[in-house]
């Protein structure tokens, strides 16, 4: 009899992690989750009976500990799902340096940590999977989220990269990029302004929890790197690669008087 699959979720608290967390439970797969959230973890795990350990992705020493009792209480760990992540909206010079190395210690080095902690694990099984949560703003640079932009195109980066060298380990890298999707983090901004995310989503599309978590499910199982979420970010993919000077004007212009 086969063994019973295996997913760790970060971020699995809420958001794109917990409709992940909710769709790999309904396909029969053991799930850990490892969040800051320790409330909201404790509600999952009452509800899907999951694994859960405290995680702050920028603790190398708390990256160890979750994963490791992950694999001794599932016995494998089959895929990683680098999900965590936070932004903060608005002009650069409103976004503080501290706010902005928040978004860099969190999107690029939680990821890098994740990447550490988890290779051996996977690794010691044919055919597992590292899968990390960009974003459509790692296609383009995007106004008013710049140094959450420039996070997202070192997470595509990294992913690109990985791919290529986990090759040799029997692990494949995938790279999941949504576009606005209705979670929490649409209402972020930062302290210098009153503005959030969500006012850049007016008159453009937002997808569902759902909808994220299926292109993940996609990602886990297929053998691309790259998985997009939403037509509207595959539009955006399109522009950026074969208009890229029509897209940056069109950028210009609109945030020309910002």
């Amino acid at each position: 009899m086969a063994q019973q699959r295996s997913i760790f979720i970060t971020g699995g608290a809420s958001g794109i992690g917990l409709a992940a967390v909710r769709r790999f439970h309904r396909e029969g797969w053991r799930i850990g989750i490892g969040d800051i959230d320790r409330a909201g973890m404790a509600r999952v795990a009452d509800e899907l009976g999951v694994f859960t350990a405290p995680l702050d992705v920028r603790d190398r020493a708390q990256w160890a500990d979750a994963l490791g009792g992950f694999v001794a209480a599932a016995g494998r760990l089959d895929v990683l799902l680098n999900n965590a992540g936070i932004a903060r909206f608005g002009m650069f010079e409103e976004v503080s340096p501290e706010e902005s190395d928040l978004q860099v210690d969190i999107n690029v080095k939680g990821v890098i940590n994740g990447a550490y902690a988890a290779l051996p694990h996977l690794k010691a099984i044919g055919g597992a999977r590292l899968v990390n949560v960009a974003s459509c703003a790692g296609l383009f640079g995007s106004p008013g989220l710049a140094v959450y932009s420039a996070t997202k195109f070192a997470v595509r980066g990294l992913s690109e990269a990985l791919d290529a060298e986990f090759t040799r380990h029997g692990v494949g890298v995938a790279c999941v990029m949504p576009w606005f999707v209705e979670t929490p983090i649409l209402d972020s901004g930062s302290a210098g302004t009153n503005r959030t995310l969500r006012d850049a989503t007016s008159g453009q599309e937002v997808y569902t929890v759902e909808e994220a978590a299926d292109v993940i499910w996609q990602a886990v199982h297929g053998r691309e790197r790259d998985y997009i979420v939403g037509k509207a970010g595959k539009k955006v993919r399109f522009a950026s690669r074969f208009m890229p000077g029509q897209m940056r004007r069109r950028l210009k212009a609109a945030f020309a008087t910002a």
